[in-house]
């Protein structure tokens, strides 16, 4: 039997802090699962199911795929593996990457969304950039409730922060007092649905799927929002716009997604790459010119020597050139500039 509440809580940047302080304030007869996302590079070993279990009353694990959803359990994502819920199981897979990451904030949220409806709480705690922004959209679009961390003491205020802008929020406290609100919500009756949303719960679908094993071409993931002439950072493959009320994100037909900052920020690092690219393909020209220009030198063909050695410099030169313009240029993220045009 399923507890009353399906807690959902995504975390970037700072979020073992504030992660921790929560499970601390939660009562160990909370009649909820919660679930965990905190973004954790790949290549690392996570120990969070370790050190949530020492800071509060619950166990907390990393779930396999299949596992049964338990009332008072942590199931936490493990590195470059999603974390999803579907009916009364907990779904472990590795589908494309959305805003960059895997495990993803939106995904868990989402399939949240899309299996339980109002009978879902999501969290989002601190973190940098945006996730968690559509996966909060998507719970409050299906009933369910909204809970931020107050982004004046969160390490990195910006995921909090950006949901507090686009989404309506249900409540926004501390850490401390979140285990005490979660009791409360626990005992509260289900909201019944205001307005249809079988549109909305259509396209959370496909997106819930594509999370699960990706293949969003074959699903329907071009029919969901208007093509747009951009490109995925990831794949280069033609995006999608996806609308969410006052947010809008961006899908590619392999099945990468992106808000609008991530998607910024990964042109921006494409950019960053291709300059680095260029210098790197400059010096190695110009170090060839020059040894064949040497090399010719040696055998006594001044003339040809010459030629080669002219080339050798303009190369260097071009490639000093653009390190200077690529090392003096402002370096910015997407969350960046959308601090600076104020849309967050």
């Amino acid at each position: 039997m399923l507890p009353a509440r399906i807690v959902t809580i995504g975390a970037s940047a700072g979020g073992v802090e504030s992660l921790s302080a929560l499970v601390a304030s939660l009562p160990a007869d909370l009649d909820a699962a919660i679930f965990v996302v905190l973004h954790i590079p790949a290549n690392f070993v996570s120990t969070l199911p370790e050190i949530l279990c020492k800071k509060g009353p619950l166990k907390a694990v990393h779930p396999a795929d299949g596992d049964e959803i338990e009332r008072g359990r942590i199931y936490v994502a493990a590195p470059d593996h999603h974390l999803l819920i579907e009916a009364n199981r907990v779904l472990v897979t590795r589908g494309p990457k959305e805003n960059r990451n895997r495990p993803s904030v939106d995904a868990l949220f989402r399939s949240a969304a899309y299996s339980h409806g109002s009978r879902v709480i999501g969290i989002v705690l601190s973190g940098a950039l945006d996730d968690g922004t559509s996966g909060l959209w998507s719970i409050k679009r299906m009933n369910g409730i909204t809970i931020t961390q107050d982004p004046t003491e969160a390490s990195f205020d910006s995921m909090p922060s950006s949901a507090l802008s686009q989404v309506e929020i249900d409540h926004c406290v501390s850490v401390h007092q979140m285990g005490a609100l979660l009791k409360h919500l626990t005992q509260q009756a289900l909201k019944e649905p205001t307005y249809d949303v079988a549109n909305d719960r259509r396209k959370m679908g496909i997106e819930v799927s594509v999370a699960v094993d990706g293949d969003a071409f074959e699903k329907g993931i071009m029919d969901v929002g208007p093509l747009t002439p951009f490109t995925c950072p990831e794949c280069q493959g033609v995006l999608v716009k996806l609308n969410e009320g006052r947010l809008n994100r961006f899908r590619c037909h392999t099945g990468h997604a992106y808000s609008t900052s991530a998607l910024l920020s990964g042109v921006m690092e494409k950019i960053d790459e291709s300059y680095w690219a260029a210098m790197r393909s400059l010096e190695e020209a110009a170090m060839l010119l020059e040894q064949t220009g040497k090399d010719f030198a040696k055998e006594g063909e001044n003339k040809a020597a010459a030629v080669f050695l002219e080339h050798a410099r303009v190369a260097t030169e071009q490639s000093r050139l653009l390190r200077n313009t690529v090392l003096s240029s402002e370096r910015f993220s997407g969350d960046s500039l959308l601090n600076k045009a104020g849309q967050k």
